[in-house]
């Protein structure tokens, strides 16, 4: 099913158009309101220049001040009934706005900017916590997804629509007024028919103490390294983001020689390009959290932002064109090109994040540590507010602040990559599998989500465990040969994924009983563990008869036990029929079949071979 099929679904097509809705109204007052206060009001610079700096500052303290309880409350109680209530406090909002607009009353107009920060910040927690209780687990990516893109997509409609409405002549305060009030409440009456989200934490003891609620939260997010290292990567978007848009209006001026209109265009290809890239991640990951992406994403950032700079760092000899002219200018293809590939890897970049924290999280505290997450995300957006004033103060161009920030995210990528190994390994499995492969799997779901359980498979070639790793929705722990885990590159995969190397008793008793050891530890845990019960690669193409290892590791701990079939590997450069050769083809067609949970009794290793060559069928 494509995702967006989901937009059909009751279970998360109102909950979409309700948050798009939102991030729309959002922006759109924000914008009506710059466009009220920098052109209609008469003022001068030196006020303008004060508001419109101040603005940004009273969204963003809410964030700070009460993500920590806006946590609690969506862990806490039913999340269909606090966004009904929060989309009440918008009309509430945007009705007190229309009175700001239609005044000119800038005070009022600042209190309900502070409200709007308020707003998005009961929001957020529930806006990505609703999702996991919403959607199956091979839907995630795709909602995540489509999420990012409706979002994405109403923050530019909202910047665009409001801003054109308060310049039209005369009554430039009422329609944008009776947008965002009519926004608000076709907002209100969509989130009527999200269905129920039940509380997560119900036994949750509420805290009213900002502060040491904020710090409790912080603490929470930090508790998983590998989630708080995918937050930080989340948080490090927005700083990206944050210094690339506040520079394109200055950019989009004096380099480019753009008027207004040319300033919207690049807005436009950035917007585009992030839903773009956001749409294609579920098809790139095959509906998996795929944090393989991550570095694809940070490498495109990188690579395009430096081109950035390298297509266009000069002043432009000519000025106010636009778009049209722009768009047929010499050689602005390339800007046009980067400024889309830029949105298109941001959304290569954030959405696993995103999926990643969902997927590792409790429920009973994912909200929490979303709240965690917007705090951070806060910090980092006035840090880049930061970062782009001072390099603007030292006198850096746009274009160069544009290469600083390229270049800052080699660093970041790599301090996040090397502190959580996880996302290269992820990447390099991508590569390899979806480079030589075209895996179909046919059962994926059937595998439980949660508790101990044990994977059996047939095993044709080396490539077996990699192809597991890469087309398993669940983290899974793989008893491998010993000498297949030693082989070079690969052994970083194999280990930082915690494979488990096991020997033949001949080989080395001592390596055998330290896999038996740590196979039952991991099952212990909950873990889920993948052995080949046969013992070695297959040298005629057929399946050899199950060892009774498999049967030890039950006697010690009886769990469930799922079969699984692999096809299609015999022949290929990584069995034993044709090792080490090049390959015949890339991108050859392979299959993983699964089969239903057995029990440990009805487990010995014949029963289990037997439903493995079913499984198989005459496909090696």
């Amino acid at each position: 099913m494509s995702q967006f099929a989901l937009l059909g679904r009751r279970r998360f097509a109102p909950f979409f158009w309700t948050q798009a809705l939102g991030a729309f109204n959002d922006n759109a007052f924000r914008n009506a309101m710059v466009m009220l206060v920098a052109f209609q009001m008469g003022l001068d610079e030196h006020t303008v220049g004060l508001y419109t700096n101040l603005a940004p500052a009273l969204f963003i303290l809410p964030f700070f001040l009460f993500s920590a309880m806006a946590g609690q409350l969506a862990e806490k109680y039913e999340k269909t009934r606090i966004i009904r209530y929060v989309k009440l406090f918008e009309i509430g909002a945007m009705a007190l706005a229309a009175i700001g607009f239609y005044t000119h009353h800038t005070s009022l107009l600042l209190v309900v900017l502070f409200l709007m920060g308020l707003h998005s910040t009961a929001f957020g927690p529930i806006k990505y916590a609703i999702l996991p209780q919403a959607l199956k687990p091979e839907e995630l990516v795709g909602g995540n997804g489509l999420v990012e893109m409706g979002t994405q997509l109403a923050i530019l409609i909202g910047m665009i629509a409001g801003s054109a409405l308060m310049l039209i002549v005369g009554y430039g305060p009422i329609a944008a007024s009776l947008l965002t009030i009519g926004v608000a409440a076709i907002g209100y009456t969509i989130s009527r028919a999200i269905p129920p989200a039940p509380a997560t934490a119900p036994e949750l003891k509420f805290s009213w103490n900002p502060w040491t609620e904020t710090a409790r939260v912080l603490k929470l997010t930090h508790a998983d390294r590998a989630v708080f290292n995918a937050v930080l990567g989340i948080s490090w978007f927005w700083f990206f983001g944050t210094v690339l848009v506040a520079q394109l209006p200055n950019y989009t001026h004096y380099t480019l020689g753009g008027d207004g209109s040319v300033n919207t265009l690049v807005l436009t290809l950035f917007s585009l390009g992030t839903g773009i890239g956001s749409l294609l991640c579920e098809r790139l990951s095959g509906k998996r959290v795929e944090i393989g992406l991550v570095p694809v994403g940070a490498f495109g950032l990188t690579v395009f932002g430096v081109d950035l700079y390298l297509a266009r760092h000069g002043i432009s000899p000519i000025q106010n064109q636009s778009w049209q002219v722009f768009a047929g200018g010499a050689g602005n293809w390339r800007v046009m090109l980067d400024l889309t590939l830029i949105g298109m890897f941001s959304g290569f970049y954030v959405v696993p994040l995103f999926a990643y924290v969902q997927a590792r999280t409790p429920r009973a505290q994912l909200s929490r540590v979303i709240a965690g997450n917007n705090i951070i995300n806060a910090l980092l957006i006035c840090m880049a507010a930061g970062f782009g004033l001072g390099l603007s103060l030292l006198g850096l161009s746009p274009p160069q602040i544009f290469l600083a920030a390229a270049l800052l995210n080699i660093a970041v990528a790599a301090y996040i990559f090397t502190l959580v190994p996880e996302f290269i390994m992820r990447f390099i499995t991508w590569v390899l599998t979806n480079t030589l492969y075209r895996t179909r799997v046919d059962g994926a779901e059937k595998i439980p989500e949660e508790g101990p359980v044990l994977l059996v498979c047939n095993h044709i070639s080396f490539m077996d465990p990699l192809i597991l790793m890469g087309h398993l929705r669940r983290p899974v722990r793989f008893v491998m040969y010993y000498k297949i885990f030693n082989i070079p590159v690969l052994r970083f995969v194999f280990r930082t994924a915690k494979a488990i190397p096991i020997a033949g008793h001949k080989e080395d008793p001592a390596v055998l009983e330290a896999a038996y050891a740590a196979i039952d530890a991991a099952l212990a845990d909950g873990e889920a563990v993948c052995i080949f019960p046969e013992g070695g690669l297959t040298r005629d193409g057929d399946i050899a008869a199950f060892r009774p290892g498999v049967e030890k590791v039950l006697a010690r701990r009886p769990v469930p036990v799922v079969p699984m079939a692999l096809r299609g590997l015999w022949g290929s450069m990584w069995s034993r029929r044709r090792a080490m050769r090049l390959p015949r083809r890339f991108r050859a067609r392979v299959e993983l079949v699964v089969d239903n949970v057995r029990s440990p009794e009805a487990s010995s290793a014949a029963e289990l071979e037997a439903r493995v060559r079913v499984l198989r069928g005459d496909m090696a």
